[in-house]
């Protein structure tokens, strides 16, 4: 009887801690953090932020003949508000005066001088001109004299003869070198004047040519659309106070919004797993329940180094498929490009995978159980990784470590 209240006791006492196992074991799970085994699709992806801009845009420019003129700077004097809508041949912006104006005053200046020349030039020829021909005239008449006096003078001694031929001959070369001076003073003339008038004309050209310039400093939209205004290299908008210049005269632009791609960066680590036609989802912060899909349509051959930043990078940029009237340039988004797609394979979150060593082991759920189960990875995207051996469909594996993991010896394969 003794023998029986014994064993019936021990009996208790095991039973008592098996049960305390079992219950602290399924406390543990408890405070486990557990998920499935995923199966199916797997996507390899780099996640980039990157800003809206059209694909196509209208560009406004600026005076088009500012280095006809001399003028190399311009500043934007007054401008409308960025994302204004306007209609063709609104007001888009005014431009500095200040130059352009004092050219045009120094212009006419020097038009009203030529202008004064022309007249005194033209007066003085005419004045030459005339006192050439009156000498002309002259000399005609003399020498119609002396051919008179030289018929008269036939009955006159030999040595008075002479003397009215010689001066008959004097006349006639007289005359004939009048006439020579005479041609040579029209053709001086003429071109004195051809001088004159082509400096005139060249000086009203450069006065009209200052004119038409100075209209275009009130700047108008070419068609209707969306100001934009233009950015400069270290990705500021230059809008009022921005200097214009003669060589790269784009004061903003219009940009057609039904076509938009997503300009982004990336990493020289990464470049070489993003092709043209790769899938992308994208995302917009200012609209986060708002979800888009596009796909990569340029990759940059040659890298660059962004403002404030050590590491080189490769701009790609990737087009947006759907249309929504919300998109606006500038706008940020989340980029998930996706650069493999790997069908029917076991996949689970990273952190579930532990290593040590040359090893890595999943905390797997075996009944009431964990146990340390090794297993072999394949590749990995920002969030899962890919499981080659080890685990089937059905189990489920721990995120974080159990308290008694020191004391697990891990199953092998």
């Amino acid at each position: 009887m003794k023998n029986k209240k014994i064993l019936i006791l021990v009996a208790g006492i095991l039973l008592i801690i098996v049960l305390f196992k079992i219950f602290a074991n399924t406390g543990e799970d408890k405070k486990m953090l557990k998920v499935p085994v995923k199966y199916g699709t797997f996507n390899i992806n780099i996640t980039t932020t990157g800003e809206l801009e059209a694909k196509s845009s209208e560009k406004i420019y600026g005076p088009e003949g500012l280095r006809a003129v001399r003028i190399y700077q311009v500043k934007i004097e007054d401008m409308i508000p960025d994302g204004t809508l306007v209609d063709s041949g609104q007001y888009v912006a005014s431009l500095d005066k200040t130059e352009i104006s004092n050219k045009i005053k120094d212009t006419q200046t020097e038009l009203e001088k030529l202008e004064s020349q022309y007249t005194k030039t033209k007066l003085d020829t005419s004045l030459d001109l005339r006192s050439a021909r009156d000498e002309l005239i002259n000399l005609n008449f003399s020498l119609e004299e002396k051919k008179i006096t030289l018929e008269q003078s036939k009955y006159e001694p030999p040595a008075t003869i002479r003397q009215v031929k010689n001066d008959l001959e004097k006349v006639k070369r007289a005359y004939n070198q009048a006439l020579k001076n005479y041609k040579l003073k029209t053709q001086k003339a003429k071109a004195n004047m051809r001088e004159i008038t082509a400096d005139l004309t060249k000086a009203k050209r450069k006065y009209e040519r200052m004119l038409d310039v100075m209209k275009e400093f009130t700047v108008k939209a070419p068609k209707s659309g969306m100001v934009i205004y233009k950015r400069a290299w270290d990705g500021s908008k230059q809008g009022i106070g921005s200097t214009l210049s003669a060589w790269d005269n784009i004061v903003a632009t219009l940009p057609d919004l039904s076509k938009m791609i997503s300009k982004t960066y990336i990493n020289e680590i990464d470049i070489s797993k993003v092709k043209t036609q790769q899938k992308v989802e994208i995302g917009v912060d200012a609209f986060p329940e708002k979800k888009f899909t596009g796909k990569v349509i340029e990759v940059a051959n040659i890298g660059e180094q962004l403002r404030n930043s050590n590491a080189k990078v490769f701009e790609v940029k990737i087009l947006v498929n759907e249309f929504d009237s919300i998109l606006r340039p500038a706008m940020t988004t989340k980029n998930k490009i996706i650069t493999s797609v790997i069908d029917s394979v076991l996949f689970i979150p990273i952190e579930g995978v532990h290593n040590n060593d040359s090893i890595s082991f999943v905390y797997k759920k075996s009944g009431s159980r964990i146990v340390k189960q090794q297993v072999i990875t394949g590749k990995s995207n920002e969030n899962e990784i890919i499981i080659k051996k080890g685990l089937k469909k059905d189990d489920f594996i721990f995120l974080n470590t159990p308290e008694n993991a020191d004391d697990l010896k891990i199953k092998t394969l």
